[in-house]
């Protein structure tokens, strides 16, 4: 592809809207980086925005379910909040899903993941950027993986962080995750109804790349050459 055509291209992409949902540990985050990057699109993890905003509150002292407290806290973020070293883990997840629940902070929260969408166009992963954040976006992707395989990764990524975790306890969080997300009142965690599945449970991060790829060509014909 010469640089016309190239240039051509990425105009073509201009204002597209790829969500990218799914569970923890199945590998959205590592693909739509890379999906965002291939496609010359921002990238935002809009999981961070419910991680900062807990992990505020647990610096506080606050219990992440107090709903005014939670409120507060996530019209206070500021981009700095998003580059906090402090914002994975067990104990970060909890926080995130606890705050996540609560209705004021997803509203609280809500317009400044679509605004930044809006801006050029992007890839945003989370739990309900299909159904609740771009519920039109053209092109929908959610990505799972079993328990045990996701409780695997998050192992190894704690073990490799030289963080000292339980592999059956980690195991024991990642369900209590899934119950908690799938189970909230509000934007509980599942597909859209037009996403499109990609269970990368038997997929390195290459072939999970290759695997959606093919999915948005399928989407976006003619779009991506």
């Amino acid at each position: 592809m010469n640089d016309q055509a190239a240039g051509a291209a990425v105009r073509s992409l201009a204002g597209l809207v790829v969500a990218v949902d799914g569970p923890a540990a199945a590998g959205k985050g590592t693909l739509a980086r890379r999906l965002a990057a291939a496609l010359g699109l921002p990238y935002l993890d809009t999981g961070l925005l419910y991680r900062a905003t807990g992990r505020r509150l647990l610096e506080a002292g606050v219990d992440p379910r107090d709903a005014a407290q939670a409120e507060a806290a996530a019209h206070a973020l500021t981009p700095a909040d998003l580059e906090r070293g402090d914002l994975r883990g067990p104990e970060a997840d909890m926080a995130a899903s606890a705050v996540a629940a609560i209705p004021a902070v997803r509203a609280a929260l809500l317009e400044w993941q679509r605004a930044f969408g809006r801006t050029h166009g992007a890839v945003l992963d989370g739990r309900d950027i299909g159904t609740v954040v771009f519920p039109e976006a053209p092109v929908k992707l959610f990505v799972t993986a079993t328990p045990e395989e996701r409780a695997r990764r998050r192992w190894l990524e704690l073990r490799d962080r030289g963080v000292a975790a339980d592999r059956d306890q980690v195991l024991s969080e990642v369900r209590d995750r899934d119950a908690q997300d799938a189970n909230r009142p509000v934007a509980p965690l599942k597909p859209a109804a037009d996403a499109a599945l990609l269970d990368t449970t038997a997929l390195d991060a290459e072939a999970a790349f290759q695997a959606a790829w093919a999915l948005l060509r399928a989407k976006l014909p003619g779009r991506l050459g």
